[in-house]
């Protein structure tokens, strides 16, 4: 069914429940004589009289009446659903799809989520752990996370975490009869621990900053992993040396099970934004989640 044929077909209900050109047209915001012309043309198309018009009142034929049996209960199912929808913007429920890092997911979306849902049983969170940059518009996601230098220019960012830090660490057996790193050319002479992009299948490079000088080093090594919790694990066992965040290894560091080196080297970056196509047409769920997750210094 054609658009136009839709909103015929809502006029005539309009008059045959008004019983009244006058009163229909005031209800639809618009005038006696379009709203008789809009009836012609659906009586013309359908090939049938469905109202009976006298100087004092208007009332539909039989054939009217059989389409009014038709139409008002799928009309008003029609407004059900328009209603339903409306609430959602008012009462916060609803399904919201997010993409985000395994390491945003567990520092900064769960402990969100896990204060905020139980006080909110009717909005649903998905949320697909994935490395790499994920197009949202695509996908059919609802936002994504990721670092803020990594949000597209054209996309909403709202910041939801502090600044970050890699740290470059190694076990105090892998150090023993090895010279401490000091430099990201001093890599080249130790086994590292890799990371691959599981979408993409890209090594992740090591993003070095020391005086304003930026390096990305390419390093190599006995493992490469898609998945940080294993880096971590495989450093602590002596494998060679991991880059990984920061909040990842403190507890490892201050234990001994791991040593810290080239800290000069490893500066503070943009933490994590959630980014968003568009303010238009929110629904409250995904407001509230916004408010909820939006970082306050």
């Amino acid at each position: 069914m054609r658009r136009e044929e839709l909103v015929d077909l809502n006029a005539f209900l309009m008059v045959a429940e008004e019983q009244s050109f006058t009163r229909a047209a005031t209800k639809l915001g618009t005038s006696q004589s379009s709203l008789s012309h809009t009836i012609r043309r659906l009586e013309a198309r359908l090939g049938v009289r469905l109202l009976t018009r006298t100087t004092r009142s208007v009332a539909p034929t039989e054939a009217g009446e059989r389409l009014i049996a038709t139409l008002k209960p799928a009309l008003d199912s029609i407004d059900a659903q328009l209603a339903s929808l409306s609430k959602l913007r008012e009462k916060p429920a609803g399904t919201i799809r997010i993409t985000v890092s395994e390491h945003a997911a567990e520092t900064i979306l769960w402990p969100a989520l896990e204060r905020l849902l139980p006080n909110y049983p009717e909005v649903n969170v998905e949320l697909s752990t994935d490395a790499s940059l994920t197009d949202i518009v695509t996908e059919r996601f609802d936002a994504g996370v990721r670092l803020g230098e990594a949000v597209a220019k054209d996309m909403i960012a709202v910041r939801i975490g502090p600044d970050l830090r890699m740290a470059v660490v190694g076990s105090p057996t892998y150090f023993e009869g090895r010279p401490i790193p000091r430099s990201p050319n001093d890599l080249a002479e130790h086994r590292c621990i890799n990371l691959r992009f599981l979408t993409s299948g890209g090594i992740h490079a090591w993003g070095l900053e020391k005086d304003g000088r930026e390096i990305r080093a390419r390093v190599s090594g006995q493992l490469t992993f898609n998945n940080a919790s294993m880096i971590v694990r495989a450093a602590i066992a002596g494998f060679g040396l991991a880059f990984v965040m920061e909040d990842r290894i403190l507890t490892h560091i201050a234990e001994g099970r791991l040593v810290r080196v080239m800290e000069d080297w490893c500066m503070p970056f943009p933490g994590y934004h959630l980014y968003y196509p568009s303010r238009q047409n929110q629904s409250a769920a995904f407001a509230l989640l916004v408010e909820t997750l939006r970082y306050r210094r």
